[in-house]
Order: C-alpha cells, then structure tokens, then sequence
C-alpha cells in the first residue's frame, strides 16, 4: 500500500503511526523532513518528498523535524524480509560494519565491489553506505547528548567522529543546531538513575506489542550467570543480560512499556563507542522494528492462525545479541527440554566463560567465544560425544569465517555452510536462521512442540503436512512459529501427557543419518 505517493500521502494526512520509520517526508518549503506521523500541519502535495532513509532525506539537503525527531523511529521492517545484497548492507550499516572498517570493509563482507554497493544503494534507498553511516553517526551523539551529561568533545569522539569540527558539522547538517543546543533543550538528568554512570534511551517500537510472551520465553531459557529476568517493585519485569561488542563489554536492561510505544534500555558500557552497537542488537532482541500489523494482517486471516492472533495481537520473535551463542545453545538444546539445554549452557560457562570484571547482582560472566569453545575439549558438561563434536564443529566453523552467524549473513549461504556440518540438521539451521540472522520466513517445520500446536488445533500435525501448510504463513513463517509456541505453553493448550519444556524446543534433527548419538535424548532430559 506504499508503493504510490498517492497512498504515502494518505499515510501522513491521517498521521499514521504504522508507517513510522518505514519512508520520510520531505518539506521543500520548510527544508525539514519528518515521520508520518508527526502531529505537525499536513503540507501541500506539491511541497512533499517521499524517501525510504532517514539518510536519504539529509543527503537531499533536508534536516530532522525537532518536533517528532523522524530520526529515531523504529527501523523499517521491509529490509528484514528481503535477503538481498542491500538488505544485508543495510544491516551491516546498522551494526557498525563501516564505523569499524570503512566502505572498504563493507564492500568485501558482501564481496561486491565499492563502486556496484554504492550503484544498488543508490537505486534501492536513495543515497550511499557512506551517507547512512553518518546518520547513524549522528543518531549515536544525539542519544549521548541527550542521555548523558559527558563533555561533549567526548561524545564527538565517542560517537566516532575524528574532529570535533567534523562533529559540530555533522549535527548542523543532520539536525539544524549545534551540539551544544541540542544539549540545552534535551537536559539530561545526570549519570544514570542509580547514579552509576548507566546510558539511559527509550527504544521505540510500532503497537501493539505483546511483551508477555517473548519476556516468558527469554525467563525460560535464561542463562544463570550470563542473564536474568527481575520483578521491580512496581511489579515492571525486565530482562538483563551481559553483552559482548565490537571493543569491550557491557550489561543492558531492557523493561519493555507495550502500552506506551518504546522499552527502557538501560546500558553499562566499558566502551562509549559501542553504544550503537549494544542499541541495535538490544532493539533485535526484542524484535522492536517489527510490522505488528503487517504480520497480524497476514496471518490473522489464517483459519488455524487466526485465533492466536486475535488473542496476541502484535507477538514478536525473540532475537539474539550474539548469533553464535545462539548457534550454542541451539545444539545443546537438540533432544533435551528447555530446562535441561539451559543446565549444560549453564555448565559451559562455568567451565569456559570470561568473568566479568565488575560482576552486576547475578550477572557474572560472559559467554564464552566460538574460538574457546572449539579448543576445549568440552568434557563435564555431560555431553554426549556425538553433540561434543557437533558444538566444536560449529565453534570452529564460526572462529574460522566459514560460518556468518549476524543479521547481515547471506541467509542461503549460512544455511547450506550449517547443514554441512557434523550433527547440524533442518530443526536447528532454522532455528537459527530464525533467532540468530533475523529470517522472519524462518520455521523449523519439524518441531514437535509446533506439530502438537497444530494437531491441538485440529489441523494434521504430521512434519509434511505442517510443511505444506506453513507455506500459507510466508513470509512471516517464524512469527506463526511464535504463536504455535506460545499457544501450546498457555494453561489451556496443556494436556496431561504433555512436557510444557519438551513441547517448545525439542529438535528434530533424526532425519540427518550423520551421528547416531545426535537422534538419542541425553540421561538429564
């Protein structure tokens, strides 16, 4: 429904918050450009532009509304479907790729020539890599402006700047003000509440948003040591966990506020420079750039579908902060429940994770690296010897690059280089695909506990036939995977014969015929 100007520009008459983040309009008789639904006077038609980047815009010659601030809403949806060459860059964009390497480094993670991603960025969102690495230049000095109470040539270098001039240049040209200004109007509190230093931002997402479910999923699988989920006194639940970036390390907790539109993100970082960094994996891991209403749209019409979508309107897909500690803990919980998966996690970083440096309440570790994992030979975990050699397999096809496990891998690529490996089959390479790159299409259509939802639900639960059937929910085939899972843990779906634990996570890896030991369940399930 965006593809006219004639529907963009409805979008914006009725001030639709839908499309927030989604395209920008542009005011040439204002110079400013703003979300859709900002609460300013509908401009003329013949007075709008229409971009599909916020950098797009800037790069036009246009500055960010003060009023509705289009700079910081949700990320669009649409790049998250499509698996193409800029799709990926656009993640990549958003993880640091070019702060840390350049346009250089970019280039060849996609193995694409400088000059052909620039041509494709150009035709698919309107300006280039470099253009959209300054935004998010700019995005990462606003929050620390507006959050913190540094010196702002700190932030200038934090933010990764190379001058301060550079710095006030930027924020003139993406902004309309100097640093400093936007300083004065956006105050911040001071060093954090508990007055510890903590970078305090609000993560906006699209509405609705059932945090219920996805908070119940992270708590289930919750590894001690590494992440928590807490109960503050005013009874708001939030999740908690270490983090490992691009240069140091950091502690996040997020408390998702569904009825207002964003989640609190409180960070700890050892390093400013990894702010953006420790956003945007915080911002998959909770699944906040999501289409609620394309998705419930699509698989609310669903005759098996419908119902759980009526009763969970706007369920996310849990994410990751690191891909291969999802990778981990997708192999560990191949025929063992929930609860078990998460004991040998637990014992695997006792044995091999990093202490923290300043442990925070229960978080005192880090996860261990797929180069440590790989080394060890992973005896007293209570491995079997089979899933030992499958968990280096992959550690060391991570370690080495053969194996991209980010949002900005070549989905295709990563699957096959997966399904290669010794005790990798179907379940667990879509498992991954679904948490670890981010594939909305991703479904791991063998799983048992997705088969009893279905069968719970009328429908055949044998594997081809939930096959066939999931080809009705493209191309948001992991979020009906959700709502099977979230289905079948209620109170209402259980039935007496029926482990909650086995039913959501147990892997069907039996059809790989490569390692005997990975069919057979371990002793602690």
């Amino acid at each position: 429904m965006l593809d006219t100007f004639t529907a963009r520009y409805q979008a914006i008459s009725s001030r639709d918050s839908r499309f927030d983040g989604r395209f920008y309009t542009a005011v040439s008789s204002t110079g400013i450009y703003c979300r859709p639904s900002c609460p300013a006077r509908t401009p003329k038609p013949e007075n709008v532009s229409f971009y599909g980047t916020a950098a797009a815009a800037q790069a036009a010659g246009f500055r960010a509304c003060k009023r509705c601030r289009p700079e910081a809403s949700p990320g669009s949806p649409d790049w998250d479907i499509r698996a193409d060459l800029v799709g990926r860059a656009l993640r990549l964009i958003a993880d640091g790729v070019v702060d840390e390497g350049g346009i250089g480094a970019l280039a060849r993670r996609l193995a694409v020539s400088e000059r052909h991603l620039h041509r494709q960025m150009v035709g698919e969102v309107g300006t280039g890599p470099l253009a959209l690495a300054r935004m998010r230049r700019a995005q990462t000095a606003r929050m620390l402006l507006e959050a913190t109470d540094l010196p702002v040539t700190q932030i200038a270098f934090a933010a990764g700047y190379s001058s301060v001039r550079q710095f006030n240049d930027s924020m003139m040209e993406a902004f309309g003000c100097a640093p400093r200004e936007l300083r004065r109007r956006h105050r911040p509190a001071g060093p954090g509440a508990d007055g510890e230093g903590d970078i305090v931002l609000r993560l906006q997402h699209r509405r609705p948003y059932a945090d219920g479910p996805l908070v119940a999923f992270l708590a289930a699988r919750a590894i001690g040591g590494v992440e928590e989920v807490t109960t503050d006194e005013d009874g708001r639940v939030a999740y908690r966990r270490s983090l490992r970036l691009p240069r140091r390390t950091g502690i996040a907790t997020i408390t998702p506020h569904p009825d207002s539109g964003f989640a609190t993100l409180r960070l700890r970082l050892e390093d400013l420079r990894d702010l953006t960094a420790a956003v945007q994996r915080c911002r998959r891991l909770f699944d906040l750039d999501a289409d609620p209403q394309g998705v419930d749209d699509a698989l609310g019409g669903d005759p098996l579908l419908g119902p759980l979508v009526a009763a969970r309107p706007g369920l996310r897909v849990p994410g990751h902060v690191d891909g291969f500690e999802l990778a981990v803990r997708a192999v560990l919980g191949q025929q063992v429940t929930v609860k078990g998966a998460r004991t040998l996690a637990e014992r695997l970083v006792r044995k091999l994770g990093c202490p923290l440096a300043a442990p925070d309440g229960t978080l005192t570790h880090m996860f261990p690296s797929a180069e440590q994992v790989a080394a060890d030979d992973l005896d007293g975990i209570g491995l079997t010897t089979a899933r030992a050699k499958a968990l280096r397999g992959i550690s060391q096809a991570v370690a080495d690059g053969a194996v991209v496990l980010d949002p900005g891998a070549d989905r295709e690529e990563t699957e096959r280089g997966l399904l290669a490996l010794p005790g990798i089959g179907p379940w667990t390479a879509s498992y991954i695909a679904m948490r670890a790159l981010g594939d909305p299409d991703a479904i791991p259509v063998s799983d048992l506990g997705i088969r009893q939802a279905v069968a719970s639900l009328g429908a055949d639960g044998d594997a081809k036939a939930v096959a066939r059937q999931a080809e009705q929910w493209r191309p948001w085939r992991a979020y009906a995977a959700m709502h099977l899972w979230t289905h079948l843990s209620a109170p209402a779906a259980a039935t007496k014969d029926t482990n909650q634990d086995q039913n959501q996570d147990q892997s069907q890896d039996r059809d790989q015929g490569r390692d005997q030991d990975a069919a057979r369940p371990l002793a602690s399930s």
